[in-house]
């Protein structure tokens, strides 16, 4: 049986014409389509520099590979860790003991199910969170979530730190406000009504790094099932394989693979979009975890050390250890998380969560994927959402 696959939305197209075109306008259906029957597609976009990538996936691993003194520097708990490092085995995952999330993973067929995350501590993953949002002209509510960025300490990381950081996170912000854009109007909307909620929104280059050296051991869990608590999720390629996501319209677990060419990006839906949709827009369940495809990769990283040490000497190991010299066995995610506003209003569009009931009440009818419960919606603050969602991941008290 054929694995379920992404619709790939073309955000050249959409960039390329006026919206009054047909073609921008069937776009960009497609692309409200996907988020509601998938909760994420694929992106392409030719502005973005697979070279920019490497350059971020190489600092980040420089990063992480620090002493852990060094990387304790760039923790900021007082401030729920949203700007800084967070240090593997903090954060836990949303659905561990969440009833009606733990209630959706029993609805799933059991070969379809994520690696059990009920006896799971807080992940092993390390993150860092660089602010890409530009401050409110205005006192806001939410200071802690607003803060100034952390720019680690080590010199030979700060001197490479900003630039790279700024240019690979504008590629990602250009790319998923875009998208918001293509969203929008595919909903009905107006082209910026999710992109003027956003505009002070505290926007998060958000890599996450989990260290293959300790964690590679098959259906290891280096993120457990949860969902985004924030609008959009971006992602560009990881040099490891792990990320499986969950389609709502199926329910099948769908190991993520982008196009092998190409210039393309993994956009997933986060709960400030479910909750200003009325859940017409389901937040994309995830995790990662060390697969067959992520122990193949280790393998090669860790025969390579033993090349080094002489003892291995496969001519097709030796040339992968030519091409990725000294390299740490680190993964990191390229990771973007796109906020609304922290003082913006979280209501429900009417029209949005009125198409959601309907859709909601087939979806019983057939069997799909589906809460128990039907969630409710209530109308807070977005900065008072964010923090909910971080004090149930264990990251603010």
């Amino acid at each position: 049986m054929s694995l379920p696959t992404l619709p790939v939305v073309d955000l050249d197209l959409f960039l390329s014409q006026t919206t009054a075109s047909e073609a921008v306008v069937q776009e960009c259906k497609k692309a409200a389509d996907a988020l509601i029957t998938y909760g994420a597609l694929i992106l392409h976009d030719s502005r973005v520099s697979e070279d920019d990538n490497t350059a971020f996936l190489d600092l980040l691993e420089d990063y992480f590979n620090q002493p852990l003194p060094d990387l304790q520097k760039d923790e900021c708990p007082e401030l729920g860790y949203q700007v800084g490092v967070t240090l593997e085995n903090t954060e836990k995952p949303s659905c561990a003991v969440h009833a009606p999330c733990l209630a959706v993973i029993a609805g799933l067929e059991p070969s379809e199910r994520p690696l059990d995350i009920t006896a799971h501590q807080p992940d092993p993953k390390c993150r860092f969170f660089w602010k890409m949002g530009a401050q409110p002209p205005y006192k806001t509510l939410f200071p802690s979530l607003n803060a100034q960025n952390v720019v680690p300490q080590s010199e030979d990381i700060k001197k490479r730190w900003e630039p790279i950081m700024e240019k690979w996170g504008k590629s990602m912000k250009d790319a998923v406000e875009n998208l918001a854009e293509m969203a929008a109007i595919g909903l009905g909307l107006s082209r910026d009504t999710f992109t003027e909620a956003g505009r002070y929104g505290p926007h998060l280059l958000a890599p996450t790094a989990s260290d293959l050296r300790k964690y590679y051991e098959k259906d290891t869990i280096l993120a457990g099932f949860h969902t985004d608590l924030n609008f959009l999720t971006i992602h560009g390629r990881s040099r490891y394989p792990g990320l499986h996501i969950w389609a709502r319209n199926t329910g099948k677990r769908i190991p993520v693979k982008f196009p092998a060419t190409g210039r393309y990006l993994l956009v997933q839906a986060g709960k400030q979009l479910e909750h200003i949709t009325g859940g017409l827009v389901k937040a994309g369940y995830h995790e990662v975890v060390v697969n067959e495809n992520t122990v193949e990769v280790c393998t090669i990283f860790r025969r390579d050390t033993e090349i080094a040490n002489g003892s291995l000497g496969v001519q097709t190991i030796q040339r992968r250890k030519r091409e990725n010299p000294d390299r740490p066995l680190i993964r990191i995610s390229s990771t973007f998380f796109w906020h609304l506003s922290s003082d913006y209003d979280l209501v429900p569009i009417p029209s949005l969560a009125d198409r959601a009931k309907a859709i909601r009440a087939n979806e019983f009818d057939l069997g799909k994927m589906v809460e128990v419960e039907e969630p409710l919606y209530e109308p807070m603050k977005v900065g008072q959402q964010v923090q909910n969602e971080l004090r149930h991941i264990a990251l603010m008290a």
